[in-house]
């Protein structure tokens, strides 16, 4: 059965919701330029509410090697997820699972996910000026083969899309963030649900 990682959760209530409705993982964004941004207080208050029920990942763009090993240990953070330019190095020597994000401008960008030490490589939509987290949809015809039992599928999914998706693809896991919210930042309870379920039926 594919995962389902519920990114840019910044309440309580909305992490309860994605554990309860069976997440694999649940994200939180520490880029500051993000509309869903979290404070390391925010974060320690969803680390407490999902308890160690699923892994808690914290998403970094282009973040220093301390910054990130002083929230895995301060926050604390199951994975770490890198959603920036970092190369290859950047992703090795941490104690917990690493997840490199590629935004794929054409299907020879995905030949680099060959290069890096990382756990799983998300794959998201390639959007001049953004890291990630736009909503925009990624052509399945990106990806080429081999490494799909790292690969987590994101760009543009919702309750609508995710499990054709899914079908197209074959991922370990599927990634969404505005695909199930009511505004940044803020989950839609009904559209998680939704999502995982249809994730999970593929």
């Amino acid at each position: 059965m594919v995962g389902v990682k519920i990114c840019g959760v910044t309440r309580p209530q909305d992490a309860e919701v994605a554990v309860e409705a069976g997440a694999w993982a649940i994200g939180v964004n520490f880029w500051n330029r993000s509309k869903r941004f979290v404070s390391d207080e925010v974060a320690r208050q969803l680390a407490a509410t999902v308890g160690g029920a699923v892994p808690l990942v914290g998403v970094f763009v282009d973040a220093p090697r301390a910054e990130i090993a002083e929230k895995i240990r301060s926050i604390p953070l199951d994975m770490v997820q890198m959603h920036g330019s970092e190369p290859a190095a950047a992703c090795a020597g941490y104690d917990v699972p690493v997840i490199k994000a590629l935004r794929l401008r054409d299907s020879s960008t995905w030949q680099e996910a060959a290069q890096y030490p990382s756990e799983f490589i998300l794959a998201d939509t390639y959007v001049e000026g953004a890291p990630g987290g736009t909503g925009e949809p990624l052509s399945a015809e990106l990806i080429g083969a081999g490494m799909r039992e790292r690969l987590i599928l994101a760009g543009g999914l919702d309750p609508d899309t995710v499990a054709a998706a899914i079908r197209r693809v074959r991922p370990f896991a599927v990634d969404v963030a505005s695909g199930v919210e009511e505004a940044p930042g803020r989950k839609d309870p009904e559209k998680v649900k939704r999502f995982i379920e249809n994730a999970h039926s593929a």
